[in-house]
């Protein structure tokens, strides 16, 4: 299968409301595109295979949390990597300690569905950290709040996104 492409902002019901309601504000705005897949499919290993979409153009955002501020964070690295989360991640947050949110807390706090996490749309006081592989990447295949589409838009928008922040050596 192919991902069948149209701008995002003209399929709304392909996107999460808050990932429909922050994309005005995304710079270049006109290189988002989405597309809807199978929901069975969201998960990345199953989506890559299906739509013929490689590991080195999916990007992850994983949600973590930092102890015991409580203070939560969005990782954006690609597929081929895992976040650096007890030592990157920790030293950003400038906690003791970080691990991957609970499900129940990633959803909920974010209104977007799990499988479907996305930086567009997040908490405004959620800092993004962006692996600066990601900025590479020409066409990022990346959630876009629900499991039944798929954001693909520039590594580089990813990077400009409000609260963004590129950092080396984010995931290993």
């Amino acid at each position: 299968m192919r991902l069948d492409l149209s701008p995002a902002l003209s399929t709304p019901e392909l996107l999460a409301p808050p990932v429909r309601d922050a994309l005005p504000k995304v710079p270049g705005l006109d290189t988002v595109r989405v597309a809807p897949i199978d929901p069975g499919l969201a998960d990345t290993a199953a989506f890559c295979a299906a739509y013929d979409v490689t590991l080195e153009q999916s990007a992850n955002c994983v949600i973590v949390v930092g102890k015991p501020a409580g203070v939560y964070a969005a990782c954006v690295i690609l597929a081929t990597t895992r976040a650096d989360v007890n030592g990157a991640v920790r030293r950003l947050l400038g906690t003791r300690k970080a691990s991957f949110a609970p499900m129940d807390e990633a959803v909920g706090r974010s209104g977007m569905e799990y499988g479907g996490i996305t930086p567009i749309g997040l908490p405004a006081d959620w800092p993004i950290y962006v692996d600066a592989r990601v900025t590479d990447v020409a066409d990022a295949v990346i959630g876009s709040g629900i499991r039944g589409s798929k954001i693909v838009l520039p590594g580089s928008v990813i990077a400009s996104l409000p609260g963004a922040t590129v950092v080396d050596g984010l995931a290993l």
